[in-house]
């Protein structure tokens, strides 16, 4: 058995599928530096990312499985689930040795893995593109500061550029200490040094008006909220307690 180790990073991830289709390993298993523990009886391999291995299995992956199929396995691999890289490693082989569709085919455990994590991760990105609020700062930017379970930055990208086209804007996720920046034109990843708690600012970060706005978006939900129809577990079900930290409604 070999391990490859991979940067943690999609194109990271196809190209170590690459390797070992190039170097015929018929035993393998893919990790990255961080997580991998070394086995005196086991071989490693360090992965070296490169686009065009990345895309061309990228195009054979595209060549013989439906657009939803692939866009799944991408939405499984941003799970960073422990062990999904080698379950898309599965269900990749599956998907180029065959020569019929595979992506309905749950009797093959790396597919029906894959089906349901990706599953998990579009509910997410769902919840995430309703429950984002942002802040305004002194300097007019639209802050945002999230922890989501799965990282679907990638997949919240284009949600926010398309409805907030008109304001600069920055989604912060903490828990992966990277965000995205719209700056009007496009859409930068970046990182920030917070020299305390990312999730507090001081009190002169944000603008004038920004508590009055917090107080007149928690008036509105007062306003709609009719309490002979509440049904806490229902609520809860759609928006779970580990996300009201970030929802102005639910501070205090």
């Amino acid at each position: 058995m070999v391990t490859l180790l991979y940067d943690k990073t999609w194109q990271g991830l196809l190209t170590a599928i690459f390797d070992i289709y190039d170097r015929k390993f018929s035993l393998a298993s893919i990790d990255y530096t961080e997580r991998f523990q070394p086995d005196v009886f086991a071989k490693h391999v360090e992965v070296i990312t490169d686009d065009i291995k990345a895309s061309r299995v990228m195009a054979g992956l595209q060549r013989k499985a439906s657009a939803e199929a692939v866009k799944n396995i991408y939405a499984a691999f941003l799970s960073e689930l422990p062990g999904i890289e080698n379950t898309i490693l599965a269900y990749a082989r599956l998907i180029l040795s065959s020569n019929q569709s595979i992506e309905h085919a749950y009797g093959h455990s790396a597919v029906l893995k894959v089906s349901q994590v990706a599953r998990m991760v579009h509910r997410e990105k769902h919840r995430m593109e309703a429950f984002i609020r942002f802040k305004l700062t002194s300097d007019n930017l639209f802050y945002a500061a999230i922890e989501p379970d799965f990282n679907v930055i990638p997949l919240i990208l284009t949600h926010f550029r398309r409805r907030y086209a008109d304001q600069r804007w920055l989604i912060y996720d903490l828990k992966r200490k990277y965000g995205i920046y719209y700056n009007l034109l496009t859409v930068e990843e970046i990182t920030i040094d917070f020299n305390q708690n990312a999730g507090e600012a001081t009190t002169n970060v944000f603008h004038e008006d920004e508590d009055l706005y917090q107080t007149l978006w928690k008036d509105y939900f007062k306003s709609v909220n009719i309490g002979a129809r509440k049904n806490t577990r229902l609520h809860l079900r759609h928006v779970p307690k580990r996300y009201w930290k970030h929802l102005t409604e639910k501070l205090l």
